[in-house]
């Protein structure tokens, strides 16, 4: 049997060599008006490994919340009454989406938007601090002196990026005084850009660890709605051969590349949770992987 590419090492992000798991737990949809049942469900992913908690000053705005900054401010109140939690994770957090702007990443935004997380999260410190989405319209200079300030006075211990083109990454990075630590593109079997932009290749090339965030496509690879009939058939054949389901194998699909992908699960189901650890296990080998991505884009590789 050829050996599996799938990678269920643990990684190590930035010059700080913290330590997570192969799967990250995003709060997109950590909308719970329950702060038990919140702590109940970062409880199953920590237990779980998935020990880089993902969250964003944005999120609640958008996914049956009330508002900006309420996933935060629920992750404070867990970890108020939990404050044990903390010490268990790598807490990520972005900022530097102010609707209705919509971007805005000048110094005093930047800036008022990490302290404002550190605030409703009741921490300290934010392990990784990520620029969610570009500001075209801020220098990358300012950007860079904002997270070298931050990173100086304790408030960060790493910084990255989040939906950034290599281009932009690069920019950034010349004038950084330290590495970039992540970068989140958007990667999975329905959307293959990270292979072909160079967002994987930059990543390898400067030590950049990616965060692919829809892993299932918004769950479409789950459910098969709107999932082209071939890359469908390729999934069923491989989650019959390994015993799982199909976003299992969509799953393993994420950790195969080489630039070592954290993949980034937000289901508020605990059962799922946990069963996506399954994907650890399976056996994807080059020809498997290949055929997924032939699949997907329809048409042979030349």
């Amino acid at each position: 049997m050829a050996e599996s590419l799938v990678n269920a090492a643990n990684r190590t992000i930035g010059e700080s060599a913290l330590e997570v798991g192969p799967f990250s737990y995003g709060l997109w949809r950590y909308t719970t008006p329950d702060v038990n049942k919140a702590q109940a469900i970062l409880e199953t992913a920590l237990g779980s490994g998935m020990n880089l908690v993902d969250a964003a000053d944005v999120y609640g705005f958008d996914w049956g919340g009330t508002g900006f900054g309420t996933v935060e401010e629920l992750l404070g109140k867990v970890l108020a009454q939990a404050p044990q939690l903390r010490d268990q994770m790598v807490l990520a957090t972005k900022g530097g989406i102010r609707p209705p702007i919509p971007y805005d990443s000048s110094a005093t935004a930047l800036r008022g938007a990490c302290e404002d997380s550190m605030r409703r999260m009741g921490v300290d410190v934010i392990d990784v601090y990520q620029v969610h989405r570009p500001d075209m319209l801020t220098h990358p200079a300012e950007v860079a002196e904002t997270l070298a300030a931050l990173r100086d006075e304790g408030k960060i211990r790493e910084a990255g990026v989040s939906n950034y083109t290599p281009d932009q990454v690069a920019a950034l990075q010349a004038h950084l005084p330290f590495p970039l630590a992540t970068t989140q593109p958007e990667y999975s079997a329905m959307h293959l850009d990270p292979l072909r932009d160079g967002t994987f290749d930059q990543a390898m090339a400067l030590g950049i660890a990616p965060m692919a965030w829809s892993p299932l496509a918004g769950g479409r690879l789950a459910t098969g709605d709107d999932v082209p009939p071939a890359l469908l058939a390729t999934l069923d054949e491989l989650a019959a051969r390994e015993g799982v389901d199909r976003s299992i194998i969509s799953l393993a699909f994420v950790l195969a590349h080489p630039s070592a992908p954290i993949c980034i699960v937000g289901t508020q189901t605990p059962e799922r949770i946990t069963g996506s650890l399954d994907a650890l296990g399976v056996q994807l080998d080059r020809n498997d992987v290949y055929n997924i991505i032939e699949a997907s884009e329809g048409v042979p590789l030349p």
